[in-house]
C-alpha cells in the first residue's frame, strides 16, 4: 500500500487545491475487509469535470435532510459562523417553495381521490420481479423472451428485476425522486414510538424526549389537537371507537398540521419546506431566481449523487461526492459533478442510501441487513345508517353549539342531501397507539394513499378507512442487497430485496387483522372492493434497519453501520440520516424518531466541528 501511495502524482485542481491522484486504479481498503474501492485516476477528474464546494454536502431533500441543513445553519448562525450546505436530490423540485405539502392545494382538501393518483405518479417501484406467466392472447408474431433457454431470465429496464425471489420481495418498497422526498405527500403523522416496545435503549429516555419535544417543534405537530377538534366526523368516530375499547387510548391521530387561518375549513399540513424554515426557503427561491449565489443554502435538484471518493491520504475520510446532472447526457463531461466537502451527509431512504454506500465500495457486513418492514392491515367502512340519524337528531352529546349550528346551516342550504355533515367537514383523525399488549399502531381516518380510492359514485363522508400497522423482530437474513450486474433505473446497482416474517411475526399479523376487524365492524360494514385485508410488504413505506446505529462496542460494523450519532463506522466525516438508521422494529410511523436522531447527528457534527458544544440538554 505505501509502495502504491508513493507512485502518486500531484496536480492542481480549481482553486488551486491539491488533490494527490493514484495512477493505479485501486487499492484495498483497511476500513473493512475485503473491500475494493476505487480511486480517483487522471482521467476522471479531467479540466473539464465541473467541480462545487460545500461545507456540508446533504444528498436527499426530506424531512431528514432537511433536518440537519435546518439544525446545522441554525447551530452555525448561533456561534455567528456562516457554514455553506448544499443539498442535491435526484428529482425535480415540484413548488417554487422548495419541499411544500402537495395536499395543500384546495381541489385536493376537497377531493382525495384526486391526490391518491398523484401519490401514485410520484412513486417508483424498486425492484419488480419478473412474472413468468404465459400471455397466452398475444399475438404470436410478437417479440417474447424464451424462458425455457435461460439465456435471459426477464426484463431488466426500468427497475425490472429477473434476479428478485416474487416471494421474498419487499414489493411495496418505493422511492420519491423528487425535491421534499416523501414529504411532499405523506399522511405527517407523528407519533412518538413506545418506549418499552418500539424505543432503542441506546439512547436514554430523558435525552429521547428531549430530541422528540424539538422534533415535533419542527414538524409543527398540531400538539392540543387543535386542528380537528371541530370536525363532527371525528367526534363521532372517537366517541364510538370509545365505547368499544374503553380500557385502549383513544386519542388524535398526532399530526404534523397546523390550521389555515385564511380559511378555517381548510388545513395546511408539514412538508419538508416546512423542517427547513422561513428562512432557509426564502435563500432556495431567490437563488433559484438568481442562479445560485447565495452559498449559504443552496438545492440543486436532478443531481444524483453516483459514490463517494476517499482521500488517499487519508483512509477514513471521504474527499468528494462523484454526482450526476441528469439534465445532461452522463457521457457529457459536462454532466459530471464533483462536490468538495467538509461533511457528508447521506439521508436518501432507507434503500437508497445503503445503495450508494455499496456503489462506494463501503460495505460493511450490516449493510442492507435487519431490514424490517410493517405488515400492515387495511379496510374500508361505511358508516351505520343509526350513526347519521343520531346526527340528525342531535343526539350525540360530544356534539358542540358550532357542530349542532353547522348541521343545521348545511340542512337548511342543502335540503337534498341525505347525509348532515357539512361538505366541509374535516376527516377523521383517531388512533390508538402501540402498547405491550397490542404491539400494532391503529388509524382510524380519512386520507389519501397510494391505494383506497372510492369510488365516484360513494360519497366519502360515510367512509371511514381502518389502517393498522405491526412490528417485527430484526433478523440479520432480512435484507437488501444490490447487483452489481443489474441497473435501476438511474444506472446504479440494482436492489433485491431477500425478507420473510418469522412464525412469531405472522401471529402477530393475525392477531393484528383480528384486532382491525372488531373495530371496523363498530363502526359500519365493508365498502364492497374493500373488505379487510394484508397490503403487500413495503406498501407502509416505512422501511427501519439498513444503515442501522449500534453501540460503540461494534467497531467492524457487524451487526451496525452508524454510531448512534449516525456517523459511518471508522470515517470521520461521512454522516447517515433517515428511517434506515432506526435499530428496532417499528409499528409506529418512524419519520419523527429519524427526525429527532438527525437533531442529535447535526450536533453531533457541529461539536466535532468545535463550532458549536451545546448539548441537546440545553440546546434548544
Amino acid at each position: 500500500l505505501k509502495q502504491r501511495r508513493r507512485r502518486c502524482s500531484t496536480i492542481s485542481v480549481g482553486n488551486g487545491e491539491m488533490l494527490r491522484l493514484a495512477k493505479r486504479s485501486t487499492v484495498i481498503s483497511s476500513r473493512f475487509p475485503c473491500i475494493v474501492r476505487p480511486l480517483t485516476s487522471m482521467n476522471q477528474q479531467t479540466s473539464t469535470t465541473k467541480r462545487m464546494h460545500a461545507d456540508v454536502l446533504i444528498v436527499g431533500t426530506g424531512p431528514v435532510g432537511c433536518t440537519f441543513a435546518h439544525e446545522l445553519h441554525r447551530l452555525s448562525q448561533k456561534k455567528n459562523k456562516n457554514l455553506k450546505i448544499l443539498m442535491i436530490d435526484a428529482g425535480a423540485q415540484l413548488s417554487p417553495r422548495p419541499g411544500e405539502h402537495l395536499k395543500n392545494a384546495f381541489v385536493y382538501q376537497r377531493d382525495y381521490n384526486a391526490f391518491t393518483g398523484l401519490i401514485s405518479s410520484h412513486l417508483v417501484d424498486l425492484s419488480i420481479p419478473t412474472d413468468d406467466s404465459p400471455v397466452i392472447t398475444l399475438d404470436p408474431s410478437a417479440f417474447s423472451i424464451d424462458l425455457t433457454k435461460k439465456k435471459y431470465k426477464g426484463f431488466v429496464r426500468n427497475n425490472q428485476n429477473p434476479e428478485q425471489n416474487p416471494f421474498k420481495n419487499v414489493d411495496g418498497a418505493a422511492a420519491a425522486y423528487n425535491v421534499g422526498g416523501m414529504a411532499v405527500h405523506w399522511t405527517c403523522a407523528i407519533p412518538r414510538q413506545n418506549p418499552a416496545v418500539e424505543q432503542s435503549n441506546l439512547i436514554n429516555q430523558r435525552e429521547w424526549n428531549k430530541l422528540y419535544d424539538k422534533a415535533e417543534k419542527l414538524l409543527k405537530l398540531d400538539k392540543n389537537g387543535e386542528v380537528f377538534k371541530d370536525s363532527i366526523r371525528n367526534m363521532l368516530v372517537t366517541h364510538e371507537i370509545k365505547q368499544r375499547f374503553p380500557r385502549r387510548k383513544v386519542r388524535e391521530l398526532p399530526l404534523a398540521v397546523q390550521k389555515n387561518e385564511g380559511d378555517p375549513t381548510q388545513v395546511i399540513w408539514s412538508g419538508s419546506d416546512t423542517v427547513l424554515g422561513d428562512t432557509l426557503c426564502r435563500i432556495a427561491e431567490e437563488n433559484q431566481i438568481q442562479g445560485q449565489t447565495n452559498e449559504a443554502f443552496r438545492i440543486l435538484p436532478q443531481h444524483l449523487c453516483t459514490d463517494l471518493v476517499f482521500d488517499l491520504n487519508d483512509n477514513s475520510k471521504i474527499a468528494f461526492a462523484r454526482c450526476r446532472d441528469l439534465a445532461k447526457s452522463k457521457d457529457s463531461p459536462e454532466g459530471e459533478v464533483h462536490i468538495m466537502a467538509d461533511d457528508f451527509v447521506i439521508a436518501a431512504g432507507a434503500v437508497l442510501t445503503p445503495q450508494l454506500l455499496w456503489n462506494s465500495k463501503i460495505r460493511p457486513d450490516a449493510l442492507g441487513r435487519h431490514l424490517c418492514e410493517q405488515p400492515k392491515t387495511f379496510c374500508q367502512i361505511v358508516l351505520k345508517e343509526k350513526f347519521i340519524k343520531e346526527l340528525r337528531n342531535r343526539r350525540y352529546t360530544e356534539l358542540t353549539s358550532d357542530m349542532e349550528n353547522a348541521i343545521y346551516k348545511h340542512e337548511q342550504e342543502h335540503p337534498k342531501d341525505p347525509i348532515p355533515i357539512p361538505f366541509t367537514d374535516k376527516a377523521p383523525q383517531v388512533n390508538m397507539p402501540v402498547t405491550e399488549e397490542n404491539p400494532w399502531h391503529c388509524q382510524i381516518h380519512r386520507d389519501a394513499f397510494k391505494y383506497g380510492a372510492v369510488p365516484e359514485n360513494v360519497d366519502d363522508r360515510i367512509i371511514v378507512d381502518l389502517r393498522w400497522f405491526g412490528l417485527i423482530e430484526p433478523r440479520f437474513e432480512n435484507r437488501v442487497k444490490f447487483e452489481d450486474s443489474l441497473s435501476d433505473i438511474h444506472g446504479l446497482p440494482q436492489p433485491t430485496f431477500e425478507f420473510e416474517l418469522t412464525p412469531k411475526d405472522a401471529l402477530h399479523a393475525h392477531r393484528m387483522m383480528s384486532d382491525m376487524v372488531d373495530a371496523a365492524v363498530v363502526l359500519g360494514g365493508f365498502l364492497p372492493g374493500s373488505e379487510p385485508r394484508f397490503m403487500n410488504i413495503g406498501s407502509s413505506l416505512h422501511i427501519t434497519g439498513t444503515v442501522r446505529m449500534g453501540p460503540e462496542s461494534d467497531v467492524d460494523g457487524r451487526t451496525s453501520v452508524v454510531n448512534t450519532y449516525g456517523k459511518v463506522r471508522k470515517t470521520s466525516n461521512l454522516w447517515l440520516g433517515g428511517n434506515g438508521v432506526i435499530d428496532k422494529g417499528t409499528a409506529c410511523n418512524p419519520t419523527l424518531t429519524s427526525v429527532a436522531l438527525a437533531i442529535r447527528s447535526s450536533r453531533r457534527i457541529m461539536k466535532e466541528k468545535d463550532i458549536s458544544a451545546s448539548g441537546v440538554e440545553n440546546d434548544d
